[in-house]
């Protein structure tokens, strides 16, 4: 079997059969590509590929793409599901990938805007044209949501309630889940769909998408992207657009939102990856406990003189 049919195969394997999304589709058929280009310049059959082999590919992958622990977990994650499939198909008999050990993940805390940054981010966005219309509704219906960006990309008209302010999103894995928006946002759809969507839409266009660009297509997440970073770069901000995202479940949690919800608000599958954002609270009061507890010493020192 050519390399080609290998990888449609296997790809196929993972929407059908591992219920993969999409982007976890696209992300390992990137990575074993580029694990067939290396063992086809060095003249190793996949099946011949042992432990060694793989170990001496995660290697060349640092050396040449500079992985880091995370990049690398997810190359690792790519091999093991790569030979788990090759077994299945009687291509080798065992699997050189489970072996492996992924890095240790560092704990990283996600960047965050308060308040006043996003309200300034979104104050550049000039609601004058149908793009900026369209633009300022999806920023706000994003940071007032927590939805990610493939998401809100993958919504259709019908996935709006706006008497209720809920969206059905479809996250990772193809897995429903009901999206709550607040009354600025909601004000900013109804101004989208009645004005700037029809004049984006054009007369014969017929998408069912929520946010179109102005060729009357589905916005794509590389479009969203890129959008933002213009706008980003007008409020001088560095932040990405996953930031108003990251900003949406601080702000709940600094309210006193309960974890559990806030991870079903994000669609998180695992509590731990919403606990990371408790992390960030305890940065904050560690921040405070430095600036004004020495002040607090400072006046008890003087009053005990």
């Amino acid at each position: 079997m050519d390399n080609n049919s290998l990888i449609k195969r296997y790809c196929s394997r993972l929407v059908a059969i591992e219920r993969k999304s999409v982007l976890t589709k696209e992300c390992y058929r990137f990575e074993i590509l580029k694990f067939l280009d290396y063992l086809e310049e060095r003249n190793i059959e996949p099946a011949n590929a042992g432990t060694t082999v793989l170990s001496e590919y995660l290697v060349y992958r640092k050396n040449t793409g500079g992985l880091d622990s995370r990049s690398t977990a997810k190359a690792i994650s790519a091999l093991r599901s790569f030979f788990n499939f090759a077994m299945d198909e009687r291509l080798t008999d065992d699997n050189p990938a489970a072996v492996l050990e992924s890095p240790k993940r560092r704990l990283t805390l996600p960047e965050v805007m308060d308040k006043k940054t996003v309200e300034a981010l979104l104050e550049t966005v000039k609601t004058d044209t149908p793009a900026g219309c369209r633009d300022r509704c999806l920023f706000e219906l994003v940071y007032s949501s927590g939805i990610r960006i493939s998401e809100v990309s993958g919504l259709n008209i019908k996935d709006i309630d706006l008497k209720s302010g809920i969206a059905k999103v479809r996250g990772k894995g193809g897995k429903e889940r009901l999206a709550l928006f607040g009354e600025e946002a909601s004000l900013r759809l109804r101004q989208y769909l009645s004005e700037a969507r029809p004049k984006l839409a054009g007369s014969v266009n017929k998408s069912e998408a929520l946010f179109i660009g102005r060729n009357g297509n589905r916005l794509s997440r590389k479009g969203i992207w890129k959008n933002y970073a213009k706008y980003a770069n007008l409020a001088g901000v560095s932040s990405r657009m996953h930031t108003l995202r990251h900003s949406f479940a601080t702000s709940l949690l600094a309210g006193g939102a309960d974890l559990r919800a806030v991870q079903e608000l994000l669609g998180h599958a695992d509590l731990s990856t919403t606990q990371i954002y408790t992390h960030i609270d305890a940065v904050s009061l560690k921040e405070n406990h430095r600036r004004y507890l020495p002040r607090l010493e400072r006046r008890n020192c003087e009053s005990a003189q």
